[in-house]
């Protein structure tokens, strides 16, 4: 399963109300980081499909929703869990390193 597309109308019934854990890349289309972290998010949805739902929102169409979380930098990817923000990761990181940190939300 692909990834899934947030917007400021959705944000808050997919995320904080979903009950799923959910990881948030947010990201724009000119930054050249967050084209080469897409690919590793939609191998994390496939990954985690069924126990994580992995979703997308662009800073660009949506800048409400990354100013409402503190977000100064992209690619920033965010977990959360029952509705509330548990981890976040700034920067193109490695596969490995979003993993551990969905593993790490599954545990928590």
């Amino acid at each position: 399963m692909a990834h899934i597309e947030l917007t400021q109308d959705n944000f808050k019934r997919e995320v904080l109300d979903g009950g799923k854990p959910v990881v948030v890349d947010f990201w724009a289309p000119w930054c050249g980081p967050c084209r080469m972290l897409g690919p590793v998010i939609d191998e994390l949805a496939d990954e985690y499909d069924g126990r994580v739902m992995v979703a997308k929102l662009n800073t660009d169409e949506n800048p409400g929703v990354a100013a409402a979380l503190g977000i100064s930098g992209i690619p920033t990817v965010m977990f959360f869990k029952d509705g509330r923000l548990v981890d976040r990761s700034v920067g193109a990181v490695p596969k490995s390193e979003l993993r551990m940190r969905v593993e790490r939300m599954l545990r928590g």
